[in-house]
């Protein structure tokens, strides 16, 4: 054999150790093809339902939003309504129950004075806007 005979051998043996290296990476990736196949044809069985599911409460979740905002709207014209009848029976009533308890006040201060000749050893107080004002404050003030 001459040295061109067993460079050609060696040629041909790496290059059938090359071709069968190739073949089984080749194998193993159609494997790893057929598994990805399988797998993306599994998630697409499982999606569909789950994207229906999702689409129907979505469609739920907007059915119950436009029945608060209907709720909403009818609580604000309600609020807007109990606004307008409190001010008019403020505006009504408000004055003339002022008066009245003015009036009230007045007379029972006249008959409570009547029966008072003789001052008490008590002093008398005035309640001015939630303090209280000694009774000989308050006589500094009448006189």
């Amino acid at each position: 054999m001459t040295g061109g005979e067993v460079a050609g051998i060696l040629v041909a043996v790496f290059w059938a150790i090359l071709v069968s290296f190739l073949a089984v990476v080749l194998v193993r990736l159609a494997q790893t093809l057929r598994a990805t196949t399988r797998l993306v044809a599994d998630v697409t069985e499982q999606a569909v339902p789950l994207l229906a599911d999702a689409s129907n409460a979505v469609r739920s979740a907007q059915t119950q939003i436009d029945r608060v905002d209907a709720i909403a709207s009818d609580v604000q014209e309600v609020t807007s309504n109990a606004s307008a009848l409190s001010t008019t029976v403020a505006s009504t009533f408000g004055g003339p129950l002022v008066k009245v308890a003015a009036f009230g006040y007045g007379v029972r201060r006249a008959l409570g004075r009547r029966g008072e000749d003789t001052p008490s050893g008590d002093p008398r107080r005035t309640v001015i806007v939630g303090r209280t004002v000694p009774g000989a404050r308050r006589k500094k003030r009448k006189g």
